[in-house]
């Protein structure tokens, strides 16, 4: 199952496909005694899938069997015993893919002939994905982070390893002083070996950066790179062959500290642009600004969903979850138009945004 969207797996999912291609939405949970329904649910929605493939008369016998076969294939796929809060498949001709996803999904299914992303987008950007660097004088592994969790992530030349003719570790060790390995000529080649790869890597997926490592260690990539520029310095060694969980139990102070910043900033921001006439609250009004391009900066309350219709005019008024014409993924729908249009959407705690219902944002004009 896949879990992380770059932009360049994002522009692919996109493209146009051949008629059919079938996406399927539905909740999943990720403790096991709430589980015990998803994989009924899961195959009800592909037998609903494969229903609308027989009923459509767009669909050729041929086209039908294949994309029907391709739902199979996801469905063996999918290990529930890994469920994190949605799951998404898509299903074409000669392709399909499973998403996992930290953010509950409405059940959905879509035949069309582009995939349905926006569940995928307001995902990863509610996830607030980040990188961890961890630096040491012979190995820097590169963690991906989102969530409650990292990890080890084999991209772009990571984990980048130095070669024995260049480190002689049992030297190091007889001299017993670990930071003195910090200011040798063939360490600063290392690292900015390290420094190359990684600003390759943030060129692809831009993300925040935290680097971890010895005092020595940070000092001497601030140095000789550039990618300490935007970065947060963890002063922890002993992280490039640590588990998963030792990395996260290192960063997660720090990045929980960033996030409440974070947070205050947002809510200063909003305040601030209520008093310039540039605010907007309520799902209503911030999706009008968002269908127009207008929207800044987009704040959401985490949990927040709302179920709408189009009603008269331009406006979307309340609606009842199941309804034939609702739109069960409205704030997603925002989201995703937001990051198009070259919005910033921060995620905040629920209750953050006081009396703006849940969803706000800063004008552009």
């Amino acid at each position: 199952m896949e879990h992380d969207l770059s932009p360049s797996s994002l522009a692919d999912l996109r493209r146009p496909r051949p008629y059919p291609a079938v996406s399927v939405l539905t909740p999943t949970h990720r403790r096991e005694r709430d589980n015990t329904q998803d994989r009924v649910r899961l195959r009800n929605m592909l037998a609903d899938a494969k229903k609308q493939l027989e009923a459509d008369p767009a669909v050729t016998r041929e086209r039908r069997l294949d994309v029907a076969e391709q739902l199979d294939r996801a469905l063996a796929e999918v290990d529930l015993s890994h469920a994190e809060d949605g799951l998404v498949i898509f299903a074409a001709p000669g392709e399909h893919q499973v998403w996992a996803l930290a953010r509950s999904v409405p059940e959905r299914v879509v035949l069309a002939d582009t995939f349905l992303t926006r569940n995928l987008v307001a995902a990863e950007a509610a996830e607030r994905p980040f990188w961890v660097l961890s630096l040491s004088a012979d190995l820097v592994t590169l963690w991906n982070g989102g969530g409650d969790r990292v990890t080890e992530e084999r991209i772009g030349g990571f984990p980048v390893i130095r070669s024995r003719e260049n480190f002689d570790a049992e030297r190091q060790e007889r001299i017993g002083d670990m930071p003195s390995t910090f200011r040798d000529e063939a360490t600063r080649r290392f690292l900015r070996d390290v420094d190359i790869a990684m600003t390759g890597v943030l060129r692809r997926y831009p993300r925040p950066l935290y680097i971890t490592g010895e005092q020595a260690a940070l000092s001497l990539l601030d140095e000789v790179g550039s990618v300490t520029g935007e970065a947060v310095q963890v002063p922890h060694g002993g992280l490039a062959q640590a588990t998963p969980d030792a990395v996260w139990q290192a960063v997660r102070p720090v990045i929980d500290a960033e996030n409440r910043r974070n947070v205050d900033t947002v809510g200063r921001e909003l305040e601030s642009a209520r008093g310039h006439k540039a605010f907007a609250a309520g799902v209503d009004e911030v999706w009008q600004n968002a269908s127009d391009g207008r929207i800044r900066l987009l704040a959401v309350e985490e949990n927040y969903r709302v179920t709408v219709r189009d009603g008269a005019g331009d406006h979307l008024v309340p609606a009842e979850s199941g309804d034939l014409d609702a739109r069960e993924d409205i704030v997603d729908e925002i989201v995703e138009r937001c990051l198009d249009t070259g919005a910033d959407v921060r995620f905040v705690p629920d209750g953050a945004l006081g009396d703006a219902q849940g969803i706000a944002g800063i004008l552009r004009y």
